[in-house]
């Protein structure tokens, strides 16, 4: 009966790591919308500290395609997203917009976040995460990993305020949240980064 039970675990373990691998460098790709004109300046010029006004007089977040990472990653910090998205941040969604850099914990770690309505844009280390923090795979973000791999993550924010990405919505694998002026960055090993609010893009980078 244990052998049995045993066999029957590593033969769903190997179909469930075979599929992912399946996934991950054999599933094409979904079809590219992104705007080309935010490749076509440096999003580098921006004064991150000067915020849209989210009061509805502009476009909605249904008005502006998604965005997709070009390839396995972008080479030039693109253009915003949702510049011209005014829409009122929806019930739930804690305004986390802004660039961020990473004072404690991954130290330099750097994002920008974008938000109107339930969106959310995700912009780091050559990844656009475009998504809807409406809890479903469907409308999370569907990325390029380090391997210029395909995955997907569903995102919610929990009943704390924490913006949670769900991996393939299985697992949890990072979480963000505000505390005080700081946003606190945690991924899946447990290290949790602080991360304080900067108005434009470190010359390094």
């Amino acid at each position: 009966m244990i052998l049995r039970i045993t066999k029957w675990l590593f033969a769903f373990l190997a179909f469930l790591v075979i599929g992912l691998l399946f996934y991950a460098f054999l599933v094409l790709r979904p079809l590219d919308t992104t705007d080309p004109a935010v490749f076509l300046e440096d999003g580098r010029s921006i004064d991150y500290c000067d915020l849209p006004l989210l009061d509805g007089s502009g476009k909605l977040a249904n008005d502006i395609p998604k965005a997709y990472t070009p390839g396995c990653s972008y080479t030039t910090i693109p253009m915003p997203i949702l510049a011209q998205c005014t829409e009122p941040l929806a019930e739930g969604v804690v305004d986390m917009r802004g660039l961020w850099l990473g004072v404690s914990g991954r130290v330099g770690h750097l994002e920008r976040i974008e938000q109107c309505g339930n969106r959310v844009v995700v912009t780091a280390y050559g990844i656009i995460h475009d998504f809807r923090a409406d809890g479903s795979l469907k409308n999370g973000a569907r990325d390029v990993g380090m391997a210029c791999n395909n995955f997907q993550s569903a995102i919610h924010f929990n009943d704390e305020g924490v913006m949670v990405f769900r991996l393939f919505n299985l697992f949890d694998t990072v979480f963000r949240k505000m505390r005080g002026e700081e946003m606190i960055f945690t991924f899946i090993d447990g290290i949790e980064t602080s991360t304080k609010r900067i108005c434009q893009y470190p010359d390094d980078t």
